[in-house]
């Protein structure tokens, strides 16, 4: 079967589309991947910079001098602990997460497969904390950790956050589209819903798990007006507390701010690298689409 000519400039036409589509495609992902670059190009450039550097009207994209001494700054600076602050977020941020994920994943398991007359009501209970503005929960909050001694804790840092309705949302809606054949066998062979949940459903669902670790993780780490307010002891700062006590009324240390911001991101890329192909597939397990 011979091909005529019309149909060959139709192909040739169609691949032309398809080339210069790609090309436009690869265009924007590469000016995309430019201006997501930026705001780390200049935290590394200003962290390795002098002050002078950094507000001198002669701007240059690279120092003259790399001041590797800046790390060092951050460190030895004894009117912030830094160090202190990394463990704090690092306590805070894992246990945190792990947190989240126990109280919600059973609360959304519960909401979805549990049968009891008041789910319904319950589930919109959940999703009606969803409307009511931070700001109006955060002194009652305040007055409750104070009142339990929990100020310039541990306790009072993580638990409060414990419970979050979106994330429980979140997994209701997942495991509402689980399998329940799966179940079903785990309950042929004695399990109830802790041993379904426990033993069939958490091991098939650790991408969906590993996503939401992920955006809770880097949430828990950024966290900033809470900490402020509990951790009142420069012991109990967290690292955002600690960035932002080396801007003052009498001075601006803008090398070891930008330093000091360059460590507290590192282990946000290392867990965003480690976990991402986890976090897409995840999110597209919610069934939250567009």
């Amino acid at each position: 079967m011979t091909t005529t000519a019309p149909e060959m400039a139709k192909t040739k036409r169609r691949s032309g589309h398809g080339v210069m589509s790609s090309t436009g495609l690869y265009i924007a992902t590469g000016v995309a991947a430019v201006l997501f670059l930026i705001p780390f190009y200049l935290i590394l450039r200003n962290a390795l910079s002098t002050d002078a550097e950094i507000t001198g009207e002669n701007w240059k994209l690279f120092p003259t001098n790399l001041q590797w001494g800046n790390f060092g700054d951050v460190w030895n600076d004894t009117s912030v602990p830094f160090a202190r602050s990394m463990w704090n977020s690092a306590v805070v941020a894992v246990l945190h997460t792990v947190g989240v994920l126990l109280v919600c994943s059973l609360a959304g398991y519960a909401l979805a497969r549990i049968p009891y007359k008041h789910a319904n009501k319950i589930f919109y209970a959940v999703l009606g904390t969803l409307m009511v503005p931070t700001a109006v929960t955060f002194v009652p909050s305040f007055v409750l950790v104070s009142s339990l001694g929990w100020v310039d804790s541990y306790r009072g840092l993580i638990i409060p956050g414990l419970f979050s309705g979106f994330t429980c949302f979140l997994f209701r809606q997942y495991f509402l589209g689980f399998p329940k054949e799966l179940e079903e066998a785990a309950r042929v062979d004695g399990l109830g819903y802790w041993g379904a949940y426990w033993r069939v459903v958490v091991p098939n669902s650790l991408n969906f798990f590993a996503a939401i670790a992920t955006i809770t993780f880097i949430n828990g780490w950024n966290s900033f007006l809470w900490p402020l307010v509990i951790g009142q002891d420069p012991e109990a700062w967290t690292v955002q507390v600690a960035l932002s006590n080396y801007m003052t009324a009498q001075t601006v240390v803008f090398h070891q701010i930008f330093m000091a911001t360059a460590i507290s991101i590192l282990p946000l890329v290392f867990v965003f690298l480690f976990l991402q192909r986890w976090l897409v597939q995840g999110i597209a397990q919610t069934g939250i689409k567009g």
